[in-house]
């Protein structure tokens, strides 16, 4: 905060209900932001620009709704509209500098907005007499816009980014799975060898995962169209027009394509962030899901000597810097640390969520950064795995079959013919003789090489049931 009586010749003076605060004679932005710099400086990290360009979807509709309800007249509602889709655009991403950390409800960044807005709609229109408050904020507070915004910019970022990546994602499965349906591999639990599998088998249980998760965050997607806008300060709707609620959601679903509709309950939706806490869950179970699968295929790819060597991730850079040759799954491993993060930020949105204190949550912001973060996390990642690993990866076919026939696990498929312990049996002195199932149990059962080259066969072993 300035202390000096006046301004430096590279400063300007801004007022607000506090006094006056010298501010950057370039910035867009006034007094409530500068005192945001001035008293947050935490992290250095603004929240996302996803997050202010829906509070400027939310300024843009609630411009539109107050015209029509007679309380904004042609000229500053459209003074406003232009100024809120110049935002959307990208322009001034420079002009929004609050800290995350900042006040609870995120009134700093709400009012970083009506401030920039405001000044870009009168350089513009020099001669109307706009203000970040009564025009750009009217029929708003805080308290609703912020919560809004977070399910705003969450919902569109399901829509265009995460739905799409997460489809494009088991595309490339699919193919994969298809391509690997009769692909025979020692299956494994515990990492121990267990009866085999398909690759495309294996592949299809990542597939439902992914199925899954993408069911439960389309249903979350419904409860995030549904905002708090019009509750206004406690959620009583004070200083709001009854039909704002209703119109401003629809100019929303204009600018947007996204089915917005008023919630249930202000006063639930103002103090508990449940849709938002919800989705973050549904973020966290996708990042479990994808750090299961790039664990799957670094184990697979281990070695090539002495792992698994099961497949061979595409090279795609050197893997050390002293020993040549060496390279490493660094795909999977990114990934892995990206979900890490991502399970990581859900702990701190579900503390978050419970910081919602009679009528009003207090940790908006950093729920909004750590969904934005979280969603950007997961959609990066699902593109790189489904490019650069699993797209690409080759079956070592040689190296697996050389195993799989000799697995004692395979005597399994005898136990209905011949019983569990002479199975086991015969299990073991394969195993410990190094020799292949169907050698040692031609020499201790009655079943002819026919009989048991079909029910030792791995591929067959995949299909199930009685044989």
């Amino acid at each position: 905060m300035k202390t000096n009586a006046t301004p430096s010749d590279t400063e300007r003076v801004e007022r607000d209900s506090l006094g006056e605060v010298f501010v950057p004679k370039d910035a867009l932005y006034g007094a409530q932001t500068q005192r945001a710099i001035n008293n947050f400086p935490v992290s250095g990290q603004p929240l996302p620009t996803s997050f202010i360009s829906a509070i400027a979807h939310i300024k843009k509709a609630a411009a539109n709704t107050n015209h029509e309800l007679g309380l904004l007249s042609k000229p500053f509602s459209e003074a406003i509209i232009e100024a809120s889709e110049q935002i959307i655009s990208g322009k001034y991403t420079d002009q929004f500098p609050v800290d995350v950390y900042q006040t609870g409800s995120g009134t700093s960044s709400n009012m970083n907005v009506n401030e920039v807005i405001s000044h870009v709609a009168l350089m513009d229109n020099p001669e109307l007499s706009l203000t970040p408050n009564d025009h750009v904020n009217m029929g708003q507070s805080s308290n609703d816009v912020i919560p809004s915004a977070i399910h705003v910019s969450s919902a569109m970022l399901i829509t265009k980014q995460l739905l799409p990546a997460m489809n494009h994602l088991l595309a490339v499965m699919n193919k994969r799975r298809k391509e690997l349906q009769n692909t025979v591999k020692t299956g494994r639990t515990h990492l121990m060898d267990a009866m085999p599998v398909t690759f495309g088998q294996e592949i299809s249980g990542w597939i439902s995962l992914i199925e899954e998760d993408k069911k439960r965050i389309k249903h979350c997607q419904t409860k995030l169209c549904r905002l708090t806008l019009g509750g206004t300060a406690v959620g009583t709707g004070t200083n709001t027009d009854p039909h704002y609620s209703v119109r401003v959601c629809h100019h929303l679903k204009e600018d947007t394509g996204i089915c917005f509709k008023p919630a249930d309950n202000f006063f639930a939706a103002q103090s508990m962030p449940a849709s938002a806490l919800e989705f973050s869950s549904c973020l966290r179970s996708l990042a479990t899901t994808l750090m299961k699968i790039a664990n799957d295929l670094r184990l697979m790819n281990s070695g090539p000597l002495t792992g698994l060597a099961e497949i061979e991730l595409p090279a795609i850079q050197p893997g050390s810097s002293i020993m040549p040759g060496k390279v490493n799954p660094v795909i999977s491993e990114s990934v892995t640390m990206a979900s890490a993060q991502v399970i990581g930020l859900d702990a701190a949105i579900t503390i978050a969520a419970q910081s919602g204190n009679f009528q009003l949550n207090v940790m908006l912001p950093l729920i909004a950064n750590n969904l934005i973060q979280s969603v950007t996390l997961i959609s990066n990642s699902s593109m790189i795995l489904a490019d650069s690993a699993v797209k690409s990866f080759k079956v070592r076919e040689a190296h697996i079959n050389e195993h799989v026939g000799r697995n004692p696990v395979l005597v399994t498929a005898l136990n209905p013919v011949i019983g569990y312990m002479k199975a086991a049996e015969i299990a073991k002195k394969a195993y410990h003789e190094g020799r292949p199932v169907l050698d040692v149990a031609l020499e201790n059962t009655d079943l002819s090489e026919e009989e048991l080259k079909t029910l030792l066969d791995p591929l067959h072993a995949t299909k199930g049931g009685l044989h």
